[in-house]
């Protein structure tokens, strides 16, 4: 029932920027962790960058300075602002969260289905 919705992904030339989007749908009360993930060909899937409900994050070391991860509580909505892609940045981003349901004991963690993001000249 609920479900994460992944946008933005494509093809983008090196140094160039793309902003990921991920939106929670569903009979939700709220949202604690969101973070993205990624996982490029021959690899294990990778944290990116991680926000709290209350805004505060952290990244990866090779994406600190480039990416910016930020959210809409109202909108149930994490983003990945990215810049100055690098070609070692090509990947499937899969967005992630904490849901919570009144009816539920404790949070439950969903995946999104991913979206690809490819950098090359």
């Amino acid at each position: 029932q609920v479900q994460l919705v992944e946008s933005g992904g494509g093809l983008v030339q090196p140094g160039g920027a793309l902003r990921l989007s991920c939106a929670a749908s569903g009979r939700i009360f709220g949202i604690y962790d969101m973070a993205w993930y990624r996982q490029a060909p021959g690899k294990q899937r990778e944290l990116v960058a991680a926000i709290t409900r209350g805004g505060a994050t952290n990244y990866t070391d090779s994406v600190k300075g480039r990416f910016t991860i930020s959210r809409d509580n109202t909108k149930k909505t994490v983003y990945l602002q990215m810049e100055n892609l690098k070609p070692e940045d090509t990947a499937v981003y899969y967005c992630n969260a904490d849901v919570v349901r009144l009816d539920w004991g404790a949070s439950r963690n969903y995946w999104g289905q991913g979206t690809q993001v490819t950098v090359s000249s």
